[in-house]
């Protein structure tokens, strides 16, 4: 029989193993539970679960970064997307291009919605048409007919003509485009999918182009050879000729929604609340298969052409295309705005025309290794516009030497009264937008605040002053005049 002792001994022992196991959990969720997106950790990953293993890849890179991943089925209804208004992830994947049902909750309204609520989406597009074909034009996208896959002969391979490997490097990047791939993804990205156009919509911008040579078109065939179709769209011109590198193949959508001061666990009351979708052509691009899959390419030497085998970039393009939807990079906030007059260090309720203000702001870009928030001070073309209606002064806002994420500039005052607005707006694709406006009076010169003397004036103050010493002068000669007569007077009855 066990003694006293031996029980507590016994109960003492599992309440210290039951505290180590607690203390171990804790550490563990709070070090894998941070992730590198600045605006969340939770992922849902729509995709049949049969088909988990072809993207294992992709997903365990999630994981590795810290996400905590869930894979839900097209057509099952739970986990909800939203729930009592509520987004219930932080990030949403849609692999399932081939799927033509899903459930009630999975719509293009509830996407919308999804995106409108701070919640990151990638959408993939496939060859039959589905909920996500009917979502595509509401984001200017230009979709090619159904079952017409990018094909492409050139280079010369063995895999089929609609197996397409893409050059990263070759592709141009405008210099207000964020670059989503970066200079990592040194091999080619395999892809096969469908391709489409994007519309003149500001806030849609291309991440990977087709390749030069490459077109849509139906090969279905059993030849597998391009039917007549495509030379009757050549002879349409725009209108049915679906080829060349002004389609895309991986798109990216910056909503403009909030005041782009802050995210996440960050963001306080009334701050911003901006989303990212991102359009890719084919889900294959995140695939196993393509990311095992190798570019056979002839390299010249000296004693001929050899034939090589690299590695593709799929594995690397698609963590930093995921990366950026889920708003790992460039990712901008504004963290704080000054402003006051010159040689003081206080803001005032209102202004004065044709004072000097000095304007001041912060801002900070979010850094996916160290999971913090640094001060950013790579913007070379932020602007400040002081406007009332109309902007009054338009004025480069540069960064400040020797102060990191620190933007200032000085400027005068309009000689106009009113209620101005420092205004910044700062839009470039890729970026989240920074938008940050603040009211502020610009009044006249108080009663005693105009300057005594004015040099313009001068000659209506020597006019004054003539005046009144001639007025003065006359009086002393009349008065002097009339005292002397009034003695001669005396002296003649005298």
């Amino acid at each position: 029989m066990r003694t006293r002792s031996q029980s507590s001994f016994s109960f003492s022992c599992s309440l210290f193993t039951l505290l180590l196991v607690t203390i171990a959990t804790l550490v563990h969720t709070s070090s894998a539970g941070k992730s590198a997106s600045s605006t969340g950790d939770s992922v849902l990953v729509i995709l049949e679960p049969a088909k988990k293993a072809e993207y294992s890849i992709f997903l365990n890179g999630l994981e590795d970064k810290g996400y905590t991943v869930t894979i839900r089925a097209p057509k099952e209804e739970q986990p909800l997307l939203i729930e009592a208004g509520l987004p219930n992830f932080s990030h949403v994947v849609l692999l399932a291009s081939d799927t033509k049902n899903f459930a009630k909750d999975i719509s293009p309204q509830s996407l919308v919605q999804l995106l409108s609520l701070g919640t990151n989406l990638v959408l993939t597009l496939g060859l039959k048409q589905n909920l996500l074909t009917s979502l595509a034009p509401e984001f200017s996208l230009l979709l090619p007919p159904p079952a017409t896959p990018l094909v492409s002969y050139f280079p010369e391979r063995s895999d089929p003509p609609s197996i397409i490997p893409i050059d990263v490097s070759s592709q141009s990047i405008p210099n207000d485009t964020f670059s989503v791939l970066s200079s990592q993804v040194t091999g080619k990205v395999w892809f096969s999918g469908t391709a489409f156009a994007l519309n003149s919509n500001p806030l849609l911008f291309p991440i990977l182009h087709a390749p030069l040579e490459s077109f849509a078109a139906d090969l279905s065939d059993a030849s597998g050879r391009v039917s007549d179709a495509l030379a009757d769209a050549s002879e349409k011109g725009g209108e049915g000729l679906w080829a060349g590198s002004s389609l895309s193949v991986v798109a990216g959508f910056q909503t403009l929604i909030g005041g782009g001061t802050g995210h996440g666990a960050d963001a306080g009351l009334g701050e911003d609340n901006q989303a990212r979708a991102v359009w890719v052509g084919g889900s294959s691009l995140f695939s196993d298969e393509f990311a095992k899959k190798k570019v056979v390419e002839k390299v010249q030497q000296e004693r001929g052409m050899k034939v090589v085998e690299n590695p593709s970039g799929n594995t690397q393009a698609a963590s930093e295309i995921a990366g950026w939807a889920f708003q790992e990079r460039g990712v901008l906030r504004i963290d704080e705005v000054t402003h006051h007059k010159v040689n003081q260090t206080e803001p005032l309720e209102m202004y004065t025309n044709n004072d000097e203000i000095v304007y001041t702001i912060r801002i900070s870009s979010f850094n996916p290794s160290t999971r913090k928030w640094e001060p950013y001070s790579g913007l070379k073309d932020l602007q400040l516009e002081f406007t009332m209606l109309d902007p009054h002064v338009r004025i480069a806002l540069p960064p400040v030497s020797g102060k990191s994420g620190v933007y200032s500039t000085t400027f005068r005052a309009p000689d106009r009264h009113g209620v101005f607005k420092f205004v910044i707006s700062y839009k470039r694709k890729g970026f989240t937008h920074l938008i940050h406006t603040l009211s502020i009076p610009v009044v006249p010169p108080r009663h005693d605040g105009y300057p005594r003397f004015l040099s313009a004036a001068w000659p209506y103050y020597a006019g004054a002053i003539s005046t009144s010493v001639g007025f003065l002068v006359f009086c002393a000669i009349y008065i002097a005049g009339e005292a002397k007569e009034e003695k001669e007077k005396r002296s003649k009855k005298e």
